[in-house]
């Protein structure tokens, strides 16, 4: 915010050597109460597209898909209504898959339309970029050119992950989009978006930028714009008012299934890094690190120390794993992955997977009220592999009393540390009061008080004595194989 005109003028009058007067004050005084002058107009007119999409326009290509299926005799008028369904919405409808004829009545493959999507070309020798989800489950996909063109394309790769798929058709000299630099986008400029929405080839709708990096709860942070994007628009191309393609349309925002003024696209230059992949293995390969993590709220970050909320709360260490086998352990925030921060839980997971494996890290946690380093050797992603169970809680002791946390606990055995893959803490025999209150439960193992490792039930109570009353804790609980920070207010 600018500063006040009183200000100025009083910066002013001293340069110039003067002094103000009292009626000079008045003046600046009165000046400072009115509004800051408007800015001159920063928008004029409106863009016209018109030569952008005339140079852009025809290597946007429009994507059938088909897949073989068998069909039998069905119900009198399915076939008709079947193909009403697929001219009139473009071939969105659901189509059975592997339907087998009944008993006795026969039955014949044959190609059934799957749907219609859009996708762009990117180099004159045919590859051309669209979503995974346009290609999922094809048999057979056809491009078609604005010029009419057709041609088989085989798929080269595609990841869900993603949402990226790579074609490559069998021609040469084919128009072409450059790509732009997605990290450079502003919000409010303008964008276009090409696509068959509901098998409308080639239609072109217009919108801004409406937010950068949004987290939709996929694996990337997506471009959020205003642009129409119906069923169909999927896999075409976002373009900027250079004529470069900043990302792949992908999804939108809707209760209605159709367009509600929300749009997201995959940004461009991790379209590319897939696609690269793609072209060369078919796959795509991203790094692991070996951790379940949760988010880090405000109240567990400061009974730990950590001031803000901020970082990536270890709450789950796979068995022999790159973090186990570097050091990472339960409980631990990470901070930082390689020196960049670590603000949200959806920071690592994307830093990771983008790293190459084999790849030396180093990752830096908060643990037990200190910052450390761990060095970590990032390894392939993997599926996740199944929790175990949770040891089954024994019956409250006859005459246990609750801690001031309203928890009885007991110590772990032997065995059933082994079972756990934990070196201490407390199992729950019986929760009520706050701590039931803040969902601790029977069965849950606490191994840590604060900043503070607990190695058996004795110590557990001593430190939960020793609480201020006044302050909240958090209380590391393991409940399967996932542990979470969970914080509780001791009884007054």
């Amino acid at each position: 915010m600018s500063r006040p005109l009183a200000r100025l003028f009083l910066s002013a009058a001293l340069l110039s050597g003067l002094s103000l007067t009292a009626h000079a004050a008045e003046v600046a005084n009165a000046a400072a109460a009115q509004p800051v002058p408007a800015t001159p107009t920063l928008v004029t007119g409106l863009p016209d597209f018109s030569n952008l999409i005339d140079k852009v326009g025809p290597a946007v290509v429009n994507i059938r898909t088909t897949e073989r299926v068998t069909r039998g005799q069905g119900a009198p008028g399915e076939e008709e209504m079947q193909e009403f369904l697929r001219r009139f919405f473009g071939g969105q409808m659901p189509t059975p898959r592997g339907r087998r004829a009944p008993p006795g009545q026969g039955g014949q493959e044959e190609q059934v339309a799957r749907g219609v999507g859009s996708g762009f070309i990117i180099s004159q020798d045919g590859f051309v970029l669209t979503n995974a989800h346009v290609v999922e489950g094809a048999d057979e996909v056809t491009v078609t050119l604005t010029d009419r063109r057709e041609f088989k394309a085989k798929v080269l790769g595609a990841d869900r992950r993603s949402d990226v798929a790579l074609l490559k058709l069998a021609a040469n000299n084919l128009p072409y989009l450059r790509t732009g630099d997605s990290s450079k986008i502003r919000v409010g400029e303008w964008v276009v978006a090409i696509g068959s929405p509901f098998n409308l080839d080639n239609t072109v709708t217009a919108g801004i930028i409406s937010a950068k990096s949004r987290d939709t709860g996929e694996y990337l942070p997506l471009i959020q714009s205003d642009v129409a994007v119906n069923p169909g628009n999927s896999g075409g191309p976002l373009i900027n008012m250079r004529g470069e393609v900043i990302g792949i349309n992908s999804q939108i925002a809707t209760l209605s299934g159709a367009y509600n003024g929300i749009s997201f696209a995959v940004p461009i230059d991790e379209v590319m890094r897939v696609a690269d992949q793609l072209k060369t293995t078919g796959k795509v390969t991203r790094g692991r690190l070996g951790v379940q993590i949760s988010e880090v709220t405000k109240d567990v970050a400061e009974s730990l120390g950590l001031g803000k909320a901020r970082g990536a709360e270890v709450s789950m260490v796979e068995a022999g794993g790159p973090a186990e086998k570097g050091g990472i352990k339960v409980g631990d925030i990470i901070l930082k992955f390689n020196g960049q921060p670590i603000e949200t839980t959806r920071d690592l997971p994307r830093l990771v997977g983008a790293t190459k494996v084999g790849t030396r890290a180093t990752v830096t946690v908060w643990r037990r009220g200190a910052q450390l380093d761990v060095p970590v050797t990032i390894v392939e992603l993997q599926e996740e592999r199944s929790p175990t169970a949770r040891p089954t809680p024994k019956k409250p002791s006859p005459g246990a009393a609750p801690n001031a946390l309203g928890l009885v606990v007991t110590d772990i055995s032997p065995a059933q540390r082994g079972e756990l893959g934990v070196d201490g803490g407390v199992l729950v025999e019986n929760a009520d009061g706050s701590a039931a209150t803040a969902g601790i439960r029977p069965g849950d193992v606490i191994s840590q008080v604060g900043n503070t490792a607990v190695a058996n039930a004795a110590q557990f109570n001593a430190l939960v004595a020793k609480l201020d009353p006044k302050k909240p804790v958090a209380l590391l609980v393991r409940r399967e194989n996932v542990s979470q920070y969970v914080v509780v207010k001791p009884r007054q």
